[in-house]
């Protein structure tokens, strides 16, 4: 749903009258104003798609349309003159001063109506996205703003293709594309007329709809999406779960299949005075759902607070190291405790079970330990598929070089020997911000 909206700026009442309700038989929103002063306020509130504007208004007519095309600069309306002249020079010099066409009156009922269709029309597909033909930003924040100035209940959902910008490197711009296209229209599938679709970035969709069917569409999505996404991928990266983006050699991190995150905000229970205000909660909610690993919908709910309650956020700094080489274990802690974590060394792969128990780790630095046991692997296995709540984040140090066999153990960064300490600390800056949510 796109609700058009048209201002008509004309002194003489019946005529006003009589466009309205032409214009209005198309489901158009019409507002009116006789004088160009008050025209002004209007646009600034309901950011028309379409201004008629006639010369019949007690101001300069040109310089009226001077006027609006520089107020509308940041949305551009489509802008037509009536006049009851037929002059050429006279149309020449509106059409000279910004005006999209100017109409003769008295004009035919059926000719008004289809010449300003077409001009709303085609100033709408100077807004759609060539790779997806959705509204773009400009009409989204034009909508939101719309439903703002509305006494209707409303959701918007902000929904997003998470690590797509890995897929486009690895699988190319055709098939990215083609992956935006087909969320595209499995989103269009999941609303209805009355709903509004748009994006607000290259990979970001926005849904306007009502509060009551937010939550069943968001399921929807998250569904649908994931039944579909293997299809985007080499049948070994859909089988793995992740995707590399480098070789053996270089330390990397698991990079997950992409997925779908989204955020939904309503005016049901907190209210809205802007479109900056309704970006910012709608981006904060959002960011909740991206913070999860697979294709999730976070929700704005009511809240509850207590009076003077203040809500205090704890910071896990906690590193255990676990490093069969006594030196460069040494040299991690020192270096670790230099930039402010809280470090504990496990001598033993046995230990570190009941390490993880009572130091409660943010990260956890293992080695696979020798070569013909490989027991940092089996213990990556067990922390990872086997033990209940461990929510650490493992950086897999190995002088095996086999990134596959490591991600697949369920390590979170592969990190080949020999490394340098500034590659080592900036990963784990990396994990322990994740694990915080900082």
């Amino acid at each position: 749903m796109h609700n058009k909206v048209v201002l008509i700026i004309d002194k003489r009442r019946e005529q006003s009258v009589k466009y309205k309700k032409i214009l209005e038989n198309n489901e158009i929103s019409v507002f009116t104003a006789s004088d160009f002063a008050d025209s002004l306020n209007l646009l600034n509130e309901f950011e028309p798609d379409l201004v008629l504007i006639s010369d019949s208004i007690d101001f300069d007519i040109k310089k009226a349309v001077e006027q609006i095309r520089v107020l509308t600069y940041n949305f551009r309306p489509a802008l037509v003159v009536l006049s009851k002249s037929n002059h050429i020079q006279d149309k020449i010099d509106i059409l000279d001063a910004g005006a999209d066409d100017f109409l003769s009156e008295p004009i035919n009922n059926e000719e008004f109506n289809a010449r300003i269709i077409a001009h709303i029309r085609r100033n709408l597909e100077n807004c759609l996205s060539e790779k997806t033909m959705l509204f773009n930003a400009k009409v989204s924040y034009k909508m939101i703003k719309r439903f703002l100035n509305t006494d209707l209940i409303w959701s918007v959902l902000l929904i997003d293709i998470d690590n797509i910008e890995f897929y486009r490197e690895i699988y190319g711009e055709l098939a990215a594309d083609k992956l935006l296209q087909t969320y595209s229209a499995i989103i269009k599938a999941s609303i209805d007329k009355n709903d509004f679709l748009g994006q607000i970035g290259e990979d970001d969709f926005i849904v306007i709809t009502s509060a009551d069917k937010a939550e069943k569409i968001a399921n929807y999505l998250v569904f649908a999406f994931d039944t579909v996404v293997s299809k985007f991928y080499s049948q070994s990266d859909a089988n793995r779960g992740f995707i590399f983006m480098h070789g053996d050699d270089e330390a990397e991190d698991k990079i997950n299949l992409v997925s779908t995150s989204i955020g939904i905000i309503s005016n049901q229970y907190k209210k809205y005075s802007d479109v900056k205000q309704v970006i910012s909660s709608l981006i904060s909610t959002h960011k909740l759902a991206k913070y999860k690993t697979n294709s999730a919908y976070v929700m704005q709910r009511p809240e509850i607070t207590a009076e003077n309650s203040v809500e205090t956020k704890n910071i896990n700094k906690n590193i255990l190291i676990a490093e069969p080489d006594e030196a460069l274990a040494i040299l991690l802690e020192a270096t670790a405790k230099l930039q402010g974590y809280n470090v504990k060394i496990v001598d033993e792969f046995e230990n570190i079970y009941n390490a993880i128990e009572q130091f409660n780790p943010a990260v956890i630095i293992l080695d696979a330990g020798c070569r013909d046991t490989l027991k940092g692997l089996d213990i990556c296995r067990k922390l990872k598929f086997e033990l209940k709540n461990f929510k650490s984040d493992i950086i897999f140090t190995t002088t095996i070089h086999d990134k596959e066999l490591v991600l697949n153990a369920g390590a979170d960064l592969y990190l080949p020997k020999p490394y340098e300490l500034s590659v080592m600390f900036g990963w784990i800056k990396k994990f322990y911000n994740d694990f915080n949510n900082i």
